[in-house]
């Protein structure tokens, strides 16, 4: 009888602490809220000004004005340089991620600074007129190839390491495919676990489908968008293949081993070049050096004989 009143008084001390408890997490959470509330109401209004005056000087000034000025200068170009940039950037893979005609303006740009900077140096030092002209000429001509010429670098570099990436990309597409993944999965996962040009293309081309677009058709896209022609023959092998029913893996397991086959031969060919091209280190760097160390000290007994005979 005294163990169950004990008990009793157990639970109900317990419950009336739990109730307290709760009373004063309510009251308090109801008096952070209202303190939240209350300052959120007394915060001062920002007006638009004073929010873009937060911004940095270089995203609200000088950025806005180049990309007005390279797209007026853009303008002047002709169409068909407009539309050759446009398909160098989308096979640099959308370098800065600029439209044809700033890249143009851009070039423009440092054309024109390149230029009056060269002026400017060459009017201090008291130069004549015509050297004058043909120095900022030549500066103008350097400043809009400087950008063009790191262009065509980035779209041979990147040409180069989809080359090198895609007779590994197809095995492990092979391997994804045979173990009863689709193809658009297995691209995916190429995707995901590479960091490349190719797996950027890869991770395109899946987007392309998902946004509806047909997979012959993405895959003739990523084609055009990479210009090299490994990629243009698998994409035509591909599509020919799914148009004719023919298994995938099977087409997938014949394609990696043929680029295989001409990486091998592309690596023959570079070492059969080899010894032209060591032939102008050697003539110019190496064969002086070992004249000068093998005839170097014939050349003052040399020197002494000839004035003997005079």
């Amino acid at each position: 009888m005294q163990g169950a009143s004990l008990l009793a008084a157990v639970l109900v001390t317990l419950a009336v602490g739990a109730m307290l408890a709760g009373a004063y997490q309510l009251r308090s959470a109801k008096h952070s809220l209202r303190e939240r509330v209350e300052s959120f109401i007394q915060r001062p209004v920002v007006s638009l000004a004073e929010v873009e005056l937060q911004r940095p000087f270089a995203d609200r000034v000088v950025r806005p004005l180049l990309r007005r000025l390279s797209s007026v200068a853009g303008r002047v170009l002709p169409q068909r340089a407009l539309e050759q940039t446009r398909r160098e950037l989308l096979l640099a893979g959308g370098a800065w991620r600029l439209p044809a005609i700033d890249f143009l303006g851009l070039r423009l740009i440092a054309a024109l600074a390149l230029g009056a900077l060269g002026l400017l140096f060459t009017a201090t030092r008291g130069m004549a007129l015509p050297r004058l002209l043909l120095i900022s000429i030549a500066l103008a001509g350097l400043g809009s190839y400087l950008p063009g010429f790191w262009l065509k670098r980035r779209i041979k570099s990147r040409q180069h390491e989809i080359i090198r990436a895609l007779p590994d990309a197809l095995d492990m597409l092979t391997i994804c495919v045979g173990a009863g993944l689709a193809f658009d999965l297995a691209m995916l996962k190429i995707g995901e676990k590479w960091d490349n040009s190719l797996a950027q293309e890869f991770n395109r081309v899946v987007a392309e489908m998902r946004m509806g677009i047909e997979r012959q058709e993405a895959l003739r896209r990523m084609a055009d968008r990479t210009g090299v022609a490994d990629v243009g023959s698998f994409v035509a092998v591909l599509v020919q293949a799914d148009q004719l029913g023919v298994s995938i893996e099977q087409v997938l397991h014949a394609q990696s081993h043929q680029l295989r086959i001409r990486r091998r031969q592309r690596a023959e060919e570079l070492a059969n070049q080899a010894p032209i091209k060591m032939i102008f280190p050697l003539v110019f760097l190496i064969f002086p050096a070992l004249f000068a160390i093998l005839l170097g000290p014939a050349v003052p007994a040399f020197l002494e004989a000839l004035n003997a005979m005079r």
